[in-house]
């Protein structure tokens, strides 16, 4: 099933009176959606009976939960006890996906901070990896880690390094921040070839099978020289990136991705407008192929 949701909660979610993330599951389905991603961005300050009580609202609503992880990680420091603090932030986000009844963190894989690239990879893996294996000493080896393509070239979360870091383990599960690719190549996805490209990589790396159901954040964005300047909204006109462009190739290729909207304030709104072009992507697809 392909999904569709806001991260974390809308501004129209507050201006109809809501307050609390607990509400945000029933309103999130009331909207047609189902998939919400949990921001952690600031920490990991989530109490275990919060996360409980919304997840129990999530399931009886049928919304899929993820987490995104505090955005200060940094899987390739080599400092070892900013380290020990990154895979700390991994632990506790795992934990509280797995309070929430979620099994995807999303996290950002970090920056170089002064090592040739290559080195940082190779940091990043082993702390990833040590994450991975903290978690399955944990009882959480069935949330999965989930790498996120980054906005800015001096990032680490190229599509490449992503799907790089993807292929150390199946419990790894790539994030196709659309916009962010957009960004990080000052304009890079402007055709359905463009996107085409990004699938093909995808499908190439992992197969088939795995890429299916990989998870996916949208919204079109402003970038500078340097890439991602800042989230922007459907209604902004003259950004970038276009999910009119995506929508067709998901049915074709046989995609079934959750895809998390972070436009800035009208995420849900947004969502919305993205599941309505997949689904007439998917009944223009039924048409050609009953006709085929």
């Amino acid at each position: 099933m392909t999904r569709f949701g806001p991260a974390g909660n809308s501004e129209r979610f507050y201006e109809e009176g809501h307050k609390a993330t607990v509400e945000a599951p029933a309103w999130v389905a009331a909207q047609g959606l189902n998939a919400f991603e949990y921001s952690a961005g600031r920490g990991v300050s989530l109490s275990e009976a919060t996360a409980r009580a919304i997840g129990e609202e999530a399931k009886a609503h049928g919304v899929a939960l993820s987490l995104h992880a505090p955005y200060y990680i940094n899987c390739a420091t080599p400092d070892p006890e900013k380290r020990e603090k990154t895979l700390g932030y991994l632990l506790a986000s795992a934990r509280a996906c797995h309070h929430l009844g979620g099994e995807r963190v999303v996290f950002h894989v970090g920056a170089p901070v002064g090592q040739p690239r290559a080195e940082a990879n190779r940091r990043a893996a082993d702390t990833v990896l040590e994450a991975l294996a903290q978690m399955e000493t944990l009882g959480l080896g069935h949330i999965r880690l989930c790498p996120e393509t980054m906005g800015k070239a001096s990032q680490l979360g190229s599509l490449e390094e992503v799907l790089d870091l993807c292929l150390l383990d199946e419990r790894l599960i790539p994030v196709l921040d659309f916009g962010h690719l957009h960004a990080r190549d000052l304009g890079a996805l402007n055709t359905q070839a463009d996107f085409r490209a990004v699938l093909d990589k995808l499908i190439a790396a992992l197969g088939t099978e795995r890429a299916r159901h990989f998870h996916a954040h949208f919204s079109r964005i402003a970038y500078m020289d340097k890439g991602e300047k800042r989230h922007m909204r459907f209604s902004d006109p003259g950004y970038g990136p276009d999910f009119a462009l995506l929508a067709p190739l998901l049915p074709e290729y046989n995609l079934e991705p959750v895809i998390i909207c972070e436009s800035n304030g009208s995420q849900a709104d947004d969502a919305m407008m993205m599941k309505r072009q997949w689904e007439k992507a998917c009944d223009q697809r039924m048409e050609e192929s009953s006709h085929g």
